[in-house]
């Protein structure tokens, strides 16, 4: 006799979350991530005279770049509210979160096909490649940082402020929005080649509709929605806020940026998990 087997559906029963098997392996493989930053940061400057100061190198080449042709060619100063009077001050300020996200995304969109040994013969979790970058990078960006409140408590006399402490949850915030855009151009990378350069297009573009260089009150009116559906906005916001005004960002901004990066981590890592399944093909 032959019996038809069928799962029974009972309200009672909690349903299955849809990524809480992506998650888990996020949170497992912990140890893999961190071998995996660890080599990655050690391979970035393998071979370099003066190794890991590069990652200092690049970001003050940058200040003085954007400082001559803002603050000497172009007289920006900055806004009545920026908390300093030094130019250099609240561009370095705003550079800072950006750098991080935007070498985050950049490098993230690569990462699969390059990645494509690992990926394609072993039970890779190639899901922590973008987060390993993200890590990496986030030793640069620290080292940044630290060069930053040295740099301003030399120049301007101040103490480094307590509200410092609140710096980790912007970051946080700048790693699940990186992670979340940098999941979806990796997936991408690997079935459209050509994703990296648009990424690379695109994030020029978003530089410069971001207010950094450029003070927020100088951004004209009818395009201020630029500023509003732009989450970096509000996190270079509070940076700057935090560093130079030594006050703490409003919770209205801090909440604004949660809903953009928690959104962008879980629809990037929806949207990587449908497409890896066709990596193995592909690569």
């Amino acid at each position: 006799m032959q019996v038809n087997h069928f799962r029974c559906y009972h309200p009672g029963l909690p349903k299955k979350i849809p990524g809480t098997h992506f998650a888990r392996n996020l949170v497992e493989r912990r140890t893999l991530i961190y071998q995996l930053v660890k080599r990655d940061f050690q391979q970035r400057y393998v071979g370099s005279v003066v190794g890991w100061l590069w990652g200092l190198i690049h970001p003050l080449v940058l200040l003085l770049v954007y400082t001559f042709i803002f603050s000497w060619c172009l007289k920006t100063p900055p806004p009545p509210d920026a908390g300093t009077d030094k130019y250099s001050l609240y561009l370095f300020a705003g550079m800072l979160p950006w750098l991080l996200f935007s070498e985050t995304v950049q490098r993230s969109s690569g990462s699969i096909v390059e990645q494509a040994n690992l990926v394609t013969k072993t039970m890779f979790p190639s899901e922590i490649v973008p987060v390993s970058i993200f890590l990496s990078s986030m030793v640069s960006h620290l080292l940044t940082l630290l060069l930053f409140i040295v740099a301003a408590g030399i120049w301007t006399g101040r103490v480094v402020s307590p509200l410092v402490a609140l710096l980790p949850v912007f970051m946080l915030l700048i790693g699940l929005l990186a992670v979340g855009i940098g999941w979806i151009a990796a997936a991408l990378q690997v079935y459209l080649r050509d994703t990296a350069q648009v990424i690379v297009v695109a994030l020029t573009f978003w530089m410069y509709i971001t207010p950094i260089m450029i003070p927020e009150d100088k951004i004209p009116a009818r395009v201020h929605f630029v500023l509003v559906w732009n989450p970096l906005a509000y996190i270079v916001r509070a940076y700057r806020q935090i560093l130079l005004g030594h006050v703490a960002p409003s919770l209205g901004d801090t909440v604004v940026a949660a809903i953009f990066g928690v959104s962008a981590f879980v629809i990037g890592g929806l949207f990587f998990r449908h497409m890896k399944r066709g990596f193995a093909d592909v690569l």
